[in-house]
């Protein structure tokens, strides 16, 4: 079992920016490949982005460009920096990780493990 927490979420105005992170105690996560989803109330959990246990990185056309996830191994941690944010931004923020060798990076089906949650709100 790998317990994720996320931080950094919060109240932020329109073209303003955050950064997301996500870590765990539990295990190294260089060997998972990482992603960020969000999801807003009475809609499916959406993909934001991912990064391969190889480096690759991944986005959804929504925030391509303003969007950049990398990962620390050596502090165990994944970030989602969050750049010219709008108000369609708005959600709860989740981090995921998930086997390399379990397909279809882009699909919550992918991942096995996942954090509580932290939400973003942007104002405009």
């Amino acid at each position: 079992q790998v317990q994720l927490v996320e931080s950094g979420g919060g109240l932020v105005q329109a073209g303003g920016s955050l950064r997301l992170s996500c870590t765990t105690s539990d295990r190294t996560l260089s060997v998972y490949d990482l992603g960020w989803f969000r999801q807003v109330p009475g809609k499916e959990r959406e993909f934001v982005a991912a990064i391969s246990r190889n480096g690759g990185s991944y986005y959804a056309d929504s925030v391509k460009g303003r969007f950049t996830i990398s990962r620390d191994s050596a502090k165990n941690t994944v970030y989602l920096q969050m750049n010219s944010l709008s108000p369609a931004d708005t959600a709860v923020y989740y981090c995921a990780a998930g086997h390399p060798s379990r397909p279809h990076i882009y699909s919550t089906r992918k991942y096995d493990y996942w954090g509580q949650g932290t939400q973003v709100t942007v104002s405009s």
